[in-house]
C-alpha cells in the first residue's frame, strides 16, 4: 500500500476541512469528532470544492447547491447529488497525515494499527 504525505495534522482544524493536491487529485481532508477523513474534493453534482463547504458531524455540505456527502462512504445523503464521491484511507504518523488514493475504505489509521481509530492529541 502506497501512502502519500498530505499535510501536518495541525493544518486541519477540528470541525474543518482543507484542500490538498496529491498529484493531480484534489483531496478534502476533514477533522471532526476526533476522526480524520479524506474525500475527493469535487462535488459529484457540480464542479465545486467540497473543502469549502460546511462540516456537520460526519458529513460535508456542498456550498453551491446544498448536497451533503457522508465522509465515511462518500455517498450523498441529500439531493441534488445522486452519485457518490471517492473516499480515501488516511493515517497519522507523528504529526504527518498520509493519504492512500487507491483505497476507498475511508477512515483513519494511526501508525502501527491495522484498523481505524480516534486521533490522539
Amino acid at each position: 500500500m502506497s501512502w502519500t504525505p498530505a499535510c501536518r495534522l495541525a493544518d486541519i482544524p477540528e470541525g474543518g476541512a482543507v484542500r490538498v493536491e496529491i498529484g493531480d487529485v484534489p483531496v478534502c481532508l476533514v477533522r471532526t469528532e476526533g476522526q480524520l477523513y479524506a474525500i475527493h474534493d469535487v462535488c459529484s453534482h457540480a464542479e465545486v470544492p467540497l473543502s469549502e463547504g460546511e462540516i456537520d458531524d460526519t458529513t460535508v455540505e456542498c456550498w453551491l447547491h446544498g448536497s451533503r456527502f457522508d465522509l465515511r462512504t462518500g455517498k450523498p445523503t441529500g439531493p441534488p447529488a445522486t452519485e457518490p464521491v471517492p473516499v480515501y484511507d488516511t493515517k497519522v504518523d507523528g504529526e504527518a497525515v498520509y493519504v492512500h488514493l487507491a483505497g476507498e475504505a475511508g477512515g483513519v489509521h494511526l501508525a502501527g494499527e491495522a484498523g481505524g481509530g480516534r486521533l490522539e492529541s
